[in-house]
């Protein structure tokens, strides 16, 4: 019998182990302390983003608070005026030459002295979120602030709501304090937002899905069908990153969801009939006082700010419905005066000119722009001359 052979000394540290000395592990972490910090300012030189006067963030990229941050930032001049809110000041069912952004500035001599950073969805839990941690870039300028009275019109869009409910800009809204009833994310997720919005790197990456893998993690993408064309095999026979072309995606030229020749772009009596909203009131509202608190902080930042109320459609409302409406509006009114806020509350205007609640047409931008330049107070505060509003309609624009 072969005499047993002697066994080799134990390993010290398991086969595929690796241990770094306290030197390499310095060097590790200025490693990835460069990659994270300065990564994302990188790709900011390095990626087209092609922008205009009427430019506005793509429906698609709505959730791209990285690339709202990046445009915010690219509006240097101090005479520039920015307007803020959702899809009213975005323009839903108009083009971007429809907005009232487009028509403020061609009334206005032209050029880009008003900007369109309105972002589709938002709202007032959201704008919160957005403005502190991506629009920090707006200090100390002329902000235009619209309030949507909208927001208000059910508790499930006011978001007080206790059952549970889906909503869009969920990485907007606060995670822990205030508490919003409907929103019922677990720790980790919420966990997950805040970091996303405190660390720029995270935010980036954000931008990476939402602008070249479809809104989805490179393991999702994988897994998704290519329906580009046949055969129609996983993006798992795709090159990852053949999908990064260093170029933001544009919106679709002409878009055959919004603009006059949209099946849209229509009046709101064309498929609806007037309706009664459950208003929330001005003290059970938690967007008013989520607003209110935007206010509050863009003032404490240095901006100069005019809200515009509305322009809610009035037509749509059944006639006992209208003086809860009303009460609203005359409260945010009422509310931003005492705080020595500008604002105004434009005309209703005519019915033909919304498409829906709360979203004008094509000509009822045009006719918004002429009457916010009418207003003295307005016109001063802008810098722009005061010239009276048409008394009818743009002809060819409804």
């Amino acid at each position: 019998m072969p005499p047993t052979p002697p066994s080799a000394p134990p390993a010290p540290f398991a086969v595929n182990e690796l241990r770094l000395t306290p030197r390499q592990w310095l060097v590790a972490a200025l490693l990835i302390a460069t990659i994270v910090g300065g990564l994302p300012p990188l790709w900011e030189r390095i990626e087209r983003f092609d922008t205009g006067p009427d430019y506005r963030i793509p429906y698609s990229l709505s959730e791209d608070y990285w690339l709202y941050a990046r445009r915010v930032r690219q509006t240097t001049r101090p005479e520039q005026i920015l307007l803020l809110g959702d899809s009213v000041v975005w323009g839903e069912y108009v083009a971007p030459d429809g907005t009232l952004s487009h028509f403020l500035n061609q009334q206005s001599g032209g050029g880009d002295h008003f900007v369109n950073a309105g972002v589709n969805g938002l709202f007032p839990l959201a704008e919160e979120g957005l403005f502190h941690d991506y629009a920090t870039a707006l200090r100390g300028r002329k902000l235009i602030l619209q309030y949507n009275p909208l927001w208000q019109t059910s508790a499930k869009v006011d978001l007080s709501e206790t059952k549970e409910e889906s909503f869009n800009h969920t990485g907007l809204v606060p995670q822990f304090f205030p508490r919003i009833p409907c929103y019922r994310a677990d720790a980790n997720a919420r966990i997950g937002v805040v970091l996303d919005r405190s660390i720029p790197f995270f935010a980036w990456a954000g931008h990476l899905r939402t602008a070249y893998f479809d809104h989805k993690g490179l393991p999702a993408w994988t897994l998704q069908e290519d329906s580009s064309s046949p055969p129609h095999r996983p993006n798992a026979w795709r090159n990852p990153f053949a999908q990064i072309t260093l170029t933001v995606p544009p919106a679709p030229s002409p878009d055959p969801a919004r603009g006059p020749a949209s099946p849209r772009h229509q009046p709101w009596s064309a498929n609806r009939s007037a309706t009664r909203f459950e208003w929330v009131g001005l003290d059970q509202s938690l967007q008013w006082r989520a607003f209110r608190e935007v206010v509050t902080s863009l003032r404490a930042r240095g901006n100069d700010v005019f809200v515009i109320v509305g322009p809610f459609n009035e037509h749509m409302l059944l006639e006992e419905n209208r003086p809860a409406y009303r009460q609203i509006r005359d409260g945010v009114q009422a509310w931003l005066n005492e705080h020595n806020i500008h604002c105004l509350a434009p005309d209703t205007l005519p019915t033909e000119l919304y498409a829906d609640a709360s979203h004008p047409l094509t000509a009822g931008y045009e006719v918004l722009a002429a009457r916010l330049r009418a207003d003295p107070r307005f016109a001063a505060w802008a810098g722009v001359p005061s010239e009276p509003a048409p008394s009818t309609v743009p002809p060819g624009r409804q």
